[in-house]
């Protein structure tokens, strides 16, 4: 197809070679999440009947090469349809990579204030009673007592594990702000498994 140019401003020409190369690029892309999405997940996601057979195809596939080469294809199918068809697929993975980095920072949060507990005994103790009013103050310090005569006595760390599931049942039970990291972010109110 030839392009032919006309010195009106409004003409529009169409996507460019790179844009259209870059769309193309980030539907492979698309493509191979879905590949590694596990099935279970993948069967909630509102997708073709073509694409989920082509996904169905290329999971049969155990040759690198051969795999790199039906994967291209898959993308191929998908840009048959129109962007609008994964706008929801997009929404569902952006929102899980959005929770999945709000678990893990929660996560991290709870083992900070967990080492604290560990260090600092009295002043971390305090102020997470001050927060948590409560808590249970003696299975608590009794925790810290076990995990740190576990880590010295060079024992599987129970109680270390015991004071993470205590902390995680206290955020999901309320937000605390006390206990924010130096992002300013709060520990989540519910953190699901």
């Amino acid at each position: 197809m030839k392009r032919t140019y006309t010195h009106d401003p409004d003409h529009d020409y169409g996507p460019t070679r790179t844009q259209q190369r870059r769309d193309a690029l980030a539907v492979l892309a698309l493509a191979q999440q879905l590949m590694e999405m596990p099935p279970s997940k993948l069967a909630k996601l509102e997708l073709p009947e073509d694409v989920e057979r082509e996904i169905a195809n290329t999971r049969r596939i155990t040759a690198h090469i051969a795999r790199k080469r039906q994967l291209q294809f898959l993308a191929k199918v998908m840009r048959r349809h129109e962007s609008k068809v994964f706008d929801g697929v997009r929404a569902a993975l952006g929102e899980n990579k959005e929770r999945q980095r709000q678990e893990t920072a929660a996560m991290h949060r709870m083992e900070a204030l967990r080492e604290r507990l560990l260090e600092n005994t009295d002043e971390a103790m305090s102020q997470l009673i001050a927060e948590y009013p409560n808590v249970d103050r003696q299975h608590l310090r009794s925790l810290v007592r076990q995990a740190k005569a576990e880590k010295e006595a060079n024992k599987p760390p129970r109680a270390y594990r015991e004071i993470y599931q205590l902390l995680k049942e206290l955020a999901a039970g309320g937000e605390s702000d006390e206990f924010a990291d130096e992002g300013g972010e709060e520990l989540p109110g519910d953190i699901e498994d």
